[in-house]
């Protein structure tokens, strides 16, 4: 376990209308997670699992409840100042990429900092320096239809980190990549962000990802409970904890 928290989630409730139905897809969620620390959320699809993440980043709003991240509760601020904070604080990773296909792979990364005001030239020299990291310096003129699976998501991880966020969000960030390539993203993924103090959170629905967690929790009818880490079925190249 790493120190202290650096997130307090406090009677997290949220709710969404289908058809004539009421879902409850958190219902009084509270937990602590501990800065540095790699925390992995395990669930079906639809249990609430992204759900967590977007309310983590400040992109959907819970009905009731908070969530404090180094003193400032997100819930409590403006739009505005939910943008700023997760432009500042917090690292995304999702599944499909999300990356611009007009754009190469410099530009995507650099892209979000650019438009936070950030000065291009210094912004392109640390997204060299990650593109090193993940292997794909020589790729930073490609587009992303030109690259596989994996070198995008290593993309969308350079991209996640080039700000230097506290807190790294990952949405099944394995989920659309074949098992090789995802234990792959998912060595580089711990090794950068293990390095660099980062606090990982990890939607996953795979147990083979959870015994390299420090913390293992489950999702079910909105409700968010400690699971035991499963053995992996057994890979080589699995990363090293």
């Amino acid at each position: 376990m790493r120190d202290g928290s650096i997130v307090k989630i406090r009677d997290l409730y949220k709710t969404y209308i289908e058809g004539n139905r009421r879902l409850h897809v958190l219902d009084g969620v509270s937990l602590d997670i501990c800065r540095g620390e790699f925390l992995a959320v395990l669930g079906a699809s639809g249990s609430g699992k992204s759900t967590l993440l977007n309310l983590l980043s400040g992109i959907d709003q819970p009905d009731r409840g908070s969530i404090v991240i180094e003193g400032t509760d997100i819930c409590a601020l403006t739009d505005r100042k939910q943008t700023l904070f997760r432009r500042d604080h917090i690292g995304i990773i999702f599944q499909f990429f999300n990356l611009i296909p007009t754009l190469t792979v410099l530009e995507n990364i650099t892209l979000p900092q650019e438009l936070g005001g950030s000065r291009l030239k210094l912004e392109e020299a640390r997204a060299m320096n990650l593109l090193e990291q993940v292997g794909l310096a020589d790729r930073a003129s490609t587009f992303p239809d030109k690259l596989s699976g994996g070198e995008q998501q290593r993309v969308a991880i350079a991209r996640a980190l080039l700000h230097e966020p506290k807190i790294v969000l990952a949405d099944e960030p394995t989920g659309n990549l074949d098992d090789e390539t995802g234990w792959q993203v998912l060595k580089l993924l711990l090794r950068l962000t293990r390095a660099a103090g980062k606090t990982l959170i990890m939607a996953t629905h795979s147990n083979d990802i959870v015994e390299y967690a420090d913390r293992v929790y489950r999702i079910h009818d909105g409700r968010l409970g400690s699971a035991p880490a499963e053995p992996p079925a057994g890979d080589e190249a699995r990363p090293a904890k």
